[in-house]
């Protein structure tokens, strides 16, 4: 007998492993956008989508900066915190209230009306006597710096009278007129309070104004300077701006409005 293993009929002829196809060389291509999907695949490291955050310090600083011009800016142009360090304006404004005085109003050389309460830089004398809240601590004298916390060194009064106007009083039935047209001021006045009790007749020059207080007998105004250097007005450039609210405490919170007998007063040249 043959052997079979030994001739191995049986099994599969052999072959030589075939040689592998060459490798094809890939030619860079002239296209910017080719293999820009092989180079996002590639890279696997995100430097073409991930972004650089700032740390938490430096961002916290950033928006500190930014609010601080905010309240600069909205302090200089906009509105501004008082405090009433008196009861001259009684019942209007009381002592301890807590303002806020709006700008808008006289910007682009729009003047103080008759009627409007406004807050005014000291004229010269007119505070002594008068306190207001400091700030004491760091935290509120930046407050005040940002025309957040009540300033001191203004008054707050109400306009009678603006350039050219006459205003005197008072007339038979003891009322103030401006211009010869008497004023009803009964919805302002404290309650029991004369319209004066001193007799005036002034003519308001050109870029002042003649103020008030709306308790007459507690408040040291225009009458009472008559006969300081400035003549008892206050010049329009002294003017912050005109009260609008009572934003503390709450339970004199309200908004301001012009009296409507104020309407009724023609121009001080007709």
């Amino acid at each position: 007998m043959t052997d079979r293993d030994d001739a191995g009929g049986v099994g599969a002829p052999f072959e030589e492993d075939p040689e592998p196809p060459p490798v094809q060389q890939r030619q860079p291509s002239e296209d910017p956008d080719d293999g820009a999907d092989d180079q996002s695949g590639a890279a696997g490291d995100g430097r073409s989508t991930t972004r650089r955050h700032l740390p938490f310090w430096a961002e916290l600083v950033l928006l500190l900066s930014v609010a601080l011009v905010l309240a600069v800016g909205i302090k200089s142009l906009f509105m501004q915190a008082f405090y009433i360090p008196s009861g001259s304006m009684n019942d209007t404004l009381v002592l301890n209230d807590r303002i806020l005085v709006q700008k808008v109003s006289y910007w682009g050389g729009a003047s103080p009306q008759r009627g409007d309460v406004v807050v005014f830089a000291d004229p010269g004398g007119w505070l002594a006597g008068e306190t207001a809240p400091q700030a004491r601590n760091p935290l509120t004298k930046a407050l005040e710096v940002f025309g957040l916390f009540p300033t001191g060194g203004h008054l707050v009064k109400r306009v009678i009278g603006i350039g050219g106007d006459t205003v005197k009083c008072c007339d038979r039935r003891g009322r103030v007129t401006v211009n010869g047209v008497p004023l009803d001021e009964g919805g302002y006045l404290a309650p029991g309070q004369a319209p004066s009790l001193v007799a005036f007749k002034q003519k308001v020059p050109e870029g002042y104004l003649w103020v008030m207080g709306d308790n007459r007998s507690q408040s040291a105004d225009s009458r009472v300077h008559l006969g300081d250097p400035g003549g008892g007005f206050v010049p329009e450039e002294d003017v912050v701006g005109k009260v609008f609210a009572v934003v503390w405490p709450l339970d004199h919170a309200k908004t301001l409005h012009r009296p409507d007998t104020f309407a009724a007063v023609g121009s001080g040249d007709d």
